[in-house]
């Protein structure tokens, strides 16, 4: 489908730091897509510290990138942009967020959305009353509420909290960022996360129980913020922080890659993770926890492989031979290929702002 260009502004966490979020590798994607697409993309950042001084891709070469230091300065030298723009997105986590959205939700001549990509994490919020970043009076005011997590939980967006139009858009890799290199396998599993209370449990159980079982196995996890209690194996080696430039290095090093979801996208179901793409695109097979909807991304023991405990992990690990590995990370990179690219999700953008302005028309 040829779309008109539109003019889009983001407001985001980041899109030049990815240290310890998984915001930046999703707007990166986005952005270079839509602007490959021909759409001019605003994106406005707020400046803070910790981003500031980790920033692995300070000027994005797509799309257009502000840094902005409060709320004052965010009205002030945007107001026309946020007003002229065809579709205005802010997104979760974005400092002040409840008082940008309903500055944008005002000011906004054209369509609004919130980009949720934090969706079971918020609505967990919502129940403790805790609007951090938006609250039940705005997602009625946002034209279009977009949520990285799909399934059930777009109905309860609509008829429980009364937004008018929630629809998944899941993240996504760029192919020509994540692709199969032929390099040294240094290791037999390894892990990209940030550190968090709900995921640890399932890191010990899933990997490093395996690693401390299997003394000859060669183990690795990437992340930042584990604290000094956690007990590393001697075998298990450890990165503190993976710029998303040395991702594909990383999964293609690596027999098999390891997916963990934190407890609240397991309860929600249908939350993929964009490093199970990743890995998948790199055509390294991947073992992971299971949640409902998963079975929809991947054919469960041909394209992916899921563990319950280190004992089924070690299965795979040692019984799994060389020919059917090879096939199971190829089955997966093809499935990403085909569903699950930048392209893919610029396209379904577009496909709901088409519905947007479908539904103006009609009134």
């Amino acid at each position: 489908m040829k779309f008109r260009n539109l003019d889009i502004v983001i407001l985001g966490l980041s899109i030049t730091s990815s240290w310890g979020n998984g915001h930046a590798t999703t707007y990166r994607s986005l952005v270079k897509e839509l602007s490959a697409r021909g759409h001019n993309i605003l994106f406005l950042e707020r400046d803070l510290p910790w981003y500031a001084s980790n920033r692995d891709m300070p000027h994005p070469p797509y799309g257009c990138t502000e840094i902005y230091s409060s709320f004052e300065e965010l009205t002030d030298k945007f107001s026309i942009n946020i007003r002229k723009a065809d579709l205005v997105i802010v997104g979760s986590y974005v400092p002040e967020g409840v008082r940008v959205g309903k500055w944008v939700t005002s000011d906004a001549e054209g369509k609004t959305a919130f980009y949720d990509i934090d969706t079971p994490v918020t609505l967990a919020k919502l129940h403790n009353k805790d609007y951090e970043y938006i609250d039940p009076e705005l997602i009625t005011r946002y034209d279009l509420y977009l949520s990285f997590t799909g399934g059930p939980i777009l109905e309860l967006l609509q008829a429980v909290h009364g937004s008018p139009m929630a629809r998944a858009l899941y993240c996504s890799i760029d192919p020509k960022q994540y692709y199969p290199e032929t390099i040294d396998i240094n290791y037999d599993l390894g892990y990209i996360g940030t550190y968090s209370d709900d995921r640890q449990p399932a890191l010990e159980g899933l990997m490093l129980n395996a690693a401390r079982q299997w003394k000859e196995g060669r183990f690795i996890v990437a992340g930042p913020q584990y604290p000094d209690s956690v007990k590393w194996p001697s075998n298990v080696d450890r990165i503190y922080h993976l710029p998303p430039a040395d991702h594909r290095k990383f999964y293609n090093s690596q027999r098999f890659t390891l997916n963990i979801t934190r407890q609240n996208m397991i309860k929600a179901g249908y939350s993929p993770s964009v490093r199970l793409f990743e890995a998948a695109a790199c055509g390294i097979p991947v073992i992971s926890d299971y949640w409902k909807g998963l079975d929809e991304l991947f054919t469960l023991g041909k394209e992916i492989l899921i563990s319950g405990s280190f004992k089924e992990t070690l299965s795979f690990l040692k019984n799994c031979s060389e020919e059917q590995r090879q096939k199971i990370g190829q089955r997966a990179r093809e499935r990403v290929l085909s569903h699950h690219t930048s392209a893919h999700r610029a396209e379904k953008l577009e496909l709901y702002i088409l519905e947007l302005f479908q539904k103006k028309k009609a009134k």
